[in-house]
This record gives C-alpha cells, structure tokens and sequence, in this order.
C-alpha cells in the first residue's frame, strides 16, 4: 500500500520504521512520529517507493499544501478543516489498514492526556436571539488579533481559529466551540476553559454578546437559527430529514461538553469503552441541563440525550456489541465501515455521498466519485461522522453529557478522568456493571433523559448508583495524586440530593422567574 501526502509531510502509522527496497537493497529509512490527540494526520506508508521517485512525488505536492499559512505580521490563516487534504492512492485500503489505524492511538501511560471540548450558545444581550453568522465571524476576527490565534477559512469565510493544539470551531447554529489541547492534569484543563471563556467575554462583551452553558437552545425555533456557511453541515442538513426526526434539532439547537481519553492497548480500550458505555447514562443525569423548548418546559431534564434517539440510528446509540466477547478494534472498523457516509473531501470541497457506506467506498463504487479509492484521511473524516454515545477513534470520546456553566465544564473530564485513568476505580466499575443486561443498559439510555437520576434501577433508583461511582471517581482522582478531586464538587450535590441541573432550573421557572425562560440567559451566562 502506498500513499503519498499532498502535504509533503510524510508519517508513519503502523511502524516507526519504514524500508523501502529496490530488489534486495534498501535504499532509505526514515522515522517520524505524530502526535494523535486533536491535529487530523495523514498516514503515508512508502513501502514500494524507491527515495528519489518518493522525493520527486514529495517536491511537485508540495504547492498543494494542506496546512497553508499566510503571515500576516503574527497571523496565520489555516486552510478549512480537514486540514490533511486527499492524497493520491496507488494501492487500495483495506480493513487491516484501519485496524491498524485505531490501533495506532495506544500509547503508555505516561503519555495518556486530557482533551475536553464544549459548545456554547451565543446570544444577544438585548433581544436574546442567536448571534448571526456576521457577528461570528467579527468574534473571531477579534479574538484572532487581540490574542494571537490563527484564522480558520473555508473559502472566504472565517469558520474556527487555532492556536497550538486548540482549536475553536462552529457548530451547524453557530455554536462556539472550543477543542482543547490533550494535557496532563485537570487543573491544566481547567486552566485552559477559564482562559477561553476569558477571551471569547472580554471581545463578545464589547459587541453586545453573551455566552449560555446549557444543553438545548430554550427559546428560540429552528427558523431562528442562522446557518453556518461550512460545507459538510449543507450536506448533513439536507440528510438528516431522511433518517430521523429531531436530526436538525441536533445539529441547530444542541450544546455538549465531551472529554477525549486515550488507551494503552486493545484490552484497555476495551474495559474503558465498556464502562464508558455502561456509565453515559449516569453522566447524562449529572449534567442534565436542557429542560426547556421554545420558551417552555419539554417534558425532559435533558432535551440534547433525547434528541439522539430519533437522530438517525444507523450511527448513534449504545453499541450493544461493544460488551460481545469478540469486541475489539476489528469489530468497530465492521460497525463503522456500514455506517452510512456524509461526504468525501476533495480539492477543498465536499462532496454530497449520502446513502452509500465506506464498504462501497472501499470497492469504487461511490456514485459520487465513480471508480475511486478512500485514503486514511477519509477514514480520519468518516469517522467523525459516527456518533455514538462513547466513539472510538485513536482516542475514545465520552458524548453523554449537556453543556453547562463553567464549573460542570471542569468537572466532566474529572468525573471520566477518575473513573477511567486509574486502574482501581476502572476495575470497581466493570465489576458493578458486569450482570448489567443489554436490556438494562438501554433502559437506562432511553429513560435517564426524562426523569434524571430518579430513575428506578433494579430495587433502587439510579441516584444510588451514581453515589457509588463519583466515590470511584473521586478516588480514582485522589490516587492520581494531583489534588483534582475538587473538580467533582459541581456534581457532589447533584449526586447528594438526586436534583438534576434541569430541575434546579425548572423550580427557578415555575417560582422565582414566573414561568418564563428569559433569566436562563443571566442565571447560565458564562
């Protein structure tokens, strides 16, 4: 299998060592390595390329650059994301190849990292509608010059800003989002929210301009949202009517706060995926926080879960199979390799392949591009276009949670953090869960948007099981011994009275605020 970058970089994924040979000689070796958190890679494997022939291909790509960077004095701008263009195939992939892809993302321990991402809903602050796509983009543009982040662009428009390892991007409704560097510690986390929620304030403010932490847009309808001009979300916005009925909700009117943990091996990714799952319904109950529809009470302590289960099937839900004894890195490539496509990306375009699977795309039989091959980097990019309640990539990723204000937005990455990064407590975890049926696990999934951790479970309601695992959590944090624990206090009392952020909110609607969502927009102001 050979591929060539368009980027001119070149990396390698399965080995750190690569030969390529002409009969029996080796003529080059070369080691690169990558760092597999947030920035998209392109994997190149230079198996059958003598060096000179590589070098020349290498050379004449070069102007095709991904990554395109303008200076302007300490500016940059950065070609739309996905930032790794296509690259050219002269072998076919095939499902090894993205085995081995997943499987590239275990690291040791010592290099295990933090990466927590959250959306936020703009508003403004007189007539509390949904910031338009101009004011977005005069929000980034300022943010950009007064503290130094690289511009985002798909075409002529500012679409997300970077710097480092961040990277702050818009949701289908403009949601603002920032995808936060893998770090260390959750202090560095927190740090790192605190400082962003700093700067989008100190510009937004000056413009007029509010941020609210919360799960489902309370107010305002699906007209009212304005749409963002990036291609992927056309293709998916005209898709979704097709699978499900609250699809558009999801895209427009939906806010979450996700953290993003890595694995050292197969059978590691395997026990956290399976806690993970298991435990997503708790974690929504402890950050439910989406009560409220178009001014009034929905029914659910959390609309945004809700909304997942009639999004489109065929790539959400709880994964049953992920608890099969055959489970592994294989196993989720078949689930995803089925799971409809959105779109291929070629020459800084999407195009429209809705309806055929990656498994046509591996055989050339995509009507959209009639007769071509995928690359790693479609695979990169199908796979962020699966959306189940924990997804794999070459990290796994917690989705269970709704937005909320900051302090929730610390404390979801300290409760996953301490379940799943210490050994003890991931282990209290499998062994809690271990006779959980398949039945129960859905149950759980389908009502836990509803009545929270009042739920009942077994003899019991589900706030008791939840008391058991934030104390795995916090002692899980406790023996990381980083003095993080503290970071679990904004759910303590969540777990201590069983009342959901949700209904907090709805006793403030139906007393102190008098049946009306506006103070939402002051009480969960960032």
């Amino acid at each position: 299998m050979v591929f060539v970058s368009q980027t001119g970089s070149v990396y390698c994924m399965r080995t750190e060592m690569i030969r390529c040979k002409v009969g029996n000689s080796a003529v080059f070796s070369t080691r690169n390595k990558f760092d597999a958190s947030h920035v998209k890679k392109t994997c190149v494997g230079l198996s059958s390329l003598s060096f000179d022939s590589a070098r020349k291909i290498q050379i004449s790509q070069k102007r095709i650059s991904a990554v395109v960077r303008s200076k302007r004095g300490h500016k940059g701008i950065v070609a739309a994301s996905p930032p790794t263009e296509d690259a050219v195939v002269t072998e076919p992939l095939t499902k090894e190849h993205l085995v081995e892809y997943l499987a590239s993302g275990c690291k040791p321990k010592e290099k295990w990292r933090i990466g927590t991402e959250h959306e936020k809903f703009g508003f403004e602050f007189g007539s509390l509608r949904p910031m338009k796509y101009e004011q977005i983009a005069e929000l980034l543009n300022g943010i950009s010059e007064r503290f130094d982040w690289d511009k985002v662009m798909e075409g002529d428009y500012i679409i997300g800003l970077k710097q480092g390892k961040q990277n702050i991007s818009l949701e289908p409704g403009g949601q603002f989002e920032l995808s936060g560097a893998p770090l260390e510690t959750l202090h560095q986390t927190c740090a790192e929210v605190n400082s962003h929620l700093y700067q989008v304030k100190a510009v937004a403010e000056e413009m007029g301009i509010g941020f609210l932490g919360i799960g489902f847009q309370p107010k305002w309808g699906l007209k009212d949202i304005p749409i963002m001009p990036k291609g992927r979300y056309e293709i998916m916005r005209n898709y979704m009517p097709k699978v499900g009925s609250l699809g558009l909700d999801m895209m427009f009117r939906t806010c979450t706060v996700q953290v993003n943990l890595d694995f050292s091996s197969e059978a590691d990714m395997i026990r956290k995926f399976r806690a993970g799952l298991a435990l997503q319904p708790i974690a929504t109950a402890l950050f439910a926080n989406s009560p409220f529809t178009e001014g009034k009470p929905n029914g659910f302590v959390s609309m945004r879960s809700q909304i997942w289960t009639d999004t489109d099937k065929d790539r959400t839900g709880m994964l049953p199979f992920v608890f099969d004894d055959s489970f592994g890195f294989e196993q989720y490539v078949d689930y995803a390799l089925d799971v409809p496509m959105y779109f291929v990306y070629r020459k800084g375009k999407y195009i429209n392949c809705t309806g055929m699977t990656f498994r046509d795309f591996m055989e050339g039989k995509l009507p959209c591009i009639p007769g071509e091959l995928p690359t790693l980097n479609d695979w990169e990019n199908h796979l962020t276009t699966v959306f189940p309640e924990v997804r794999l990539k070459r990290y796994m990723e917690m989705r269970g949670a709704d937005g909320g204000p900051w302090r929730r937005l610390c404390a979801l990455p300290a409760f996953w953090v301490g379940l799943l990064y210490d050994e003890v407590s991931l282990q209290n975890v499998l062994d809690m869960t271990a006779d959980w049926t398949p039945e129960e696990r859905q149950m759980l999934r389908n009502k836990v948007p509803r009545t929270g951790l009042k739920t009942p479970f077994r003899d019991s309601l589900l706030k008791h099981v939840a008391e058991d695992v934030l104390k795995f959590a916090k002692d899980g944090l406790e023996r990381r011994g980083f003095k993080e624990s503290g970071f679990l206090n904004a759910v303590a009392e969540v777990v201590r009275t069983g009342v959901t952020p949700a209904e907090k909110l709805l006793d403030l609607y139906h007393g102190k605020w008098e049946q009306s969502v506006d103070p939402v927009f002051e009480e969960l102001l960032y």
